[in-house]
């Protein structure tokens, strides 16, 4: 099972400048190289068989016969290959000559893609050579002993994907034609390039490539020329890239005097997933389809296994390393902030009130309370918060949840539960030593009546703490830290909360501050619910009971994100995870994630209000709706055969 990856590759072969026999024997060596690691599709650059830059020898018969000999040569190296190879060549038709992609596979052209758009400014004077695609038009064209066609609108099918091919300037064109292509059905543009080099031109190119795979949704593969064109007047680096839907996959070291050959996987299902989903897309795709587009099938066998060569993000809510990191960290916080604000100030309450346990998530929410007060200029006494202590809780979070209190100039109150839930356990003749549900449930909900009723006292709104993790699992109790009136974090993943918390300790915190944020992100994950041990430590550790948030995290994200079968989850969660966790655990796991987010749906169904911080969320009045008596069999069959 290849899950929906396409593995590709964008090659950059030496040239000589108008030797093909050379030319086709680089190209060769590429091909053996690519289908040997399993590549289904390869592209090469521009003219990649008599070289781009040969200026006049475009005019020479002697050039084109080459060219195509050499093209046979291709068609017989590849007739025992599965792998398709996309190739650029000269091409007499209708009088002149086109600038094309060959497209072949066991030994047949399956198509020739002329060039529509050809740059005729500064370096540039191609249409001194070539004609158009669209002075052109289209039809067939007998080269290398068959009749094959040639027309720009074109696409090619495989078991495992459909593509279309655009060359070089096409990409630079106000509507490039891989934008008409993509709307047609094409999964991946290849592009076949002659890029010459200039200062900053790699960094407009780079983003450029990216925009256009994001627009279109798709899968983009460039290739350019490289070492071996003339220098006559301008350099060509060897520039290619794989994106996929904006991401760089993968991309060549520019300025290489070898060969280079860069391959990786594209994801076609998760494409083909967000297009489904892109109601903007669709209604485009409607409005520009067309009836003159030819489809070519291969004969391309897809690959029952896949061995993936790209970066699986065990991490995907987490923003990465680099120069971004802190502008994405503070985005989250702000808009965590920007919505808290707008809630005060609609309903204009004095005070907001929120429980502090000592834990990432009540930490987290205090610490948008504080600086959405800053914001709005409001003393930070109005932040009343609530340390509410119960059978369960420790010293060390009791006393790390005082001290951030006292840290950040907050109004702090203490309120013990243990009475409260004696009494309440009398009334409804429950025996307190039984530490079931009712008794963990029992303490949710009456912190959540304190603090409910707290806010009456003092004309106040009620901050929820539970995270987007704990609402997909359903560890939350129902009408207990379930609700709130505005609940900042609802839509922030626990491996993002703990990387909150962390990044405002080293950036925003000060010295006061730091060392008890740090140490609440070295805490265990726990609701305290259930008397610690003997030594005083957590005994009643989350991740013990429902499974790692980061992989529960890993899972929530490619379900909801890309729509993800449970046998893709596992695979690509053994790839991201591979030394860190068995296959047995990710299995237990991922089935622990579905029977538990299928069956908690009723809770997610009545959430309070949030802001939503990035591409995913559970609210039922944004981005899922889902019936709370929903069905779970197909995803939990899909699980137990695993």
């Amino acid at each position: 099972m290849n899950y929906g990856f396409v593995k590709v590759a964008a090659a950059v072969p030496n040239v000589k400048v108008a030797d093909p026999k050379f030319n086709v024997e680089q190209i060769e060596s590429q091909i053996i190289q690519a289908n040997s690691q399993g590549a289904e599709i390869i592209v090469f650059p521009e003219l990649s068989i008599t070289s781009y830059s040969c200026g006049d020898l475009f005019f020479q018969q002697t050039l084109l016969d080459e060219a195509e000999m050499g093209l046979i040569s291709l068609m017989n190296f590849t007739r025992s290959m599965n792998i398709v190879c996309i190739v650029g060549i000269p091409v007499s038709f209708g009088g002149g000559l086109m600038n094309c992609a060959a497209v072949l596979q066991k030994g047949r052209l399956l198509g020739m893609v002329p060039k529509t758009f050809l740059p005729n400014y500064k370096e540039f004077y191609e249409r001194r050579w070539f004609v158009p695609a669209s002075d052109a038009g289209e039809g067939n064209v007998l080269i290398c002993g068959q009749q094959v066609l040639l027309s720009k609108n074109q696409l090619f099918k495989t078991p495992s994907c459909t593509f279309g091919v655009e060359i070089c300037e096409d990409l630079w064109a106000p509507i490039p034609p891989s934008a008409s292509l993509a709307l047609q059905g094409a999964d991946i543009i290849f592009n076949l390039s002659a890029d010459t080099d200039s200062a900053g031109k790699y960094e407009y190119l780079r983003t450029l490539v990216g925009q256009q795979s994001a627009r279109l949704v798709s899968g983009y593969v460039f290739a350019s020329c490289g070492f071996g064109e003339s220098t006559t007047d301008v350099v060509f680096s060897g520039k290619a890239f794989i994106c996929e839907n904006g991401k760089m996959l993968a991309e060549a070291p520019r300025h290489s005097i070898e060969e280079m050959l860069v391959m990786s996987e594209i994801d076609v299902e998760y494409l083909r997933n967000e297009r489904r989903r892109n109601t903007t897309f669709n209604a485009s795709a409607a409005l520009h389809r067309t009836q003159d587009m030819h489809v070519a099938e291969s004969a391309t066998v897809m690959q029952d296994t896949i061995s993936l060569s790209r970066h699986i993000d065990p991490m995907p809510f987490v923003p990465k390393e680099g120069p971004d990191r802190d502008r994405r960290c503070q985005d989250i916080f702000s808009i965590q902030c920007d919505g808290l604000a707008k809630r005060i100030v609609h309903t204009n309450c004095e005070t907001v009130v929120l429980g502090i346990s000592g834990g990432l998530d009540s930490t987290l929410a205090l610490l948008v309370c504080a600086k959405t007060f800053d914001r709005l200029q409001k003393s930070r006494r109005g932040i009343i918060g609530i340390t509410m202590p119960g059978f369960g809780t420790t010293d060390r979070t009791y006393t790390n949840a005082i001290r951030l209190m006292q840290q950040l100039g907050i109004t702090i109150r203490e309120i013990s539960i243990k009475e409260a839930c004696l009494q309440h356990f009398k009334d409804i003749g429950h025996d307190p030593t039984q530490h079931d549900v009712t008794y963990e449930n029992s303490q949710a909900r009456e912190r959540t009546q304190i603090l409910m009723d707290a806010a009456n006292q003092m004309n106040g709104l009620v901050v929820g703490t539970g995270d987007l993790s704990e609402l997909a699992l359903g560890w939350a109790t129902y009408n207990g830290d379930h609700m709130s009136m505005y609940g900042v974090n609802g839509s922030v993943p626990k491996t993002l909360v703990r990387h909150l918390v962390r990044w405002t300790a080293m950036n925003i915190g000060d010295d006061t501050t730091r060392d008890t944020l740090l140490d609440i992100v070295d805490t265990p994950i726990s609701p305290e619910l259930i008397p610690a041990d003997a030594d005083g430590n957590i005994k009643q550790k989350t991740e013990d009971l429902v499974g790692p948030y980061e992989l529960h995290d890993f899972f929530l994200y490619h379900m909801i994100r890309h729509g993800f079968h449970p046998r893709k989850i596992f695979f690509l969660a053994q790839t991201a995870f591979a030394g860190q966790y068995t296959e047995e655990e990710v299995k237990k796991w991922l089935t622990t994630f579905y029977r538990r987010f299928f069956a908690q749906q009723f809770k997610r169904s009545c959430l309070p209000d949030g802001p939503k911080v990035g591409s995913i969320a559970l609210s039922p009045r944004g981005d899922w709706r889902m019936p709370s008596d929903a069905c779970a069999e197909a995803w939990m069959d899909e699980c137990n055969a695993l």
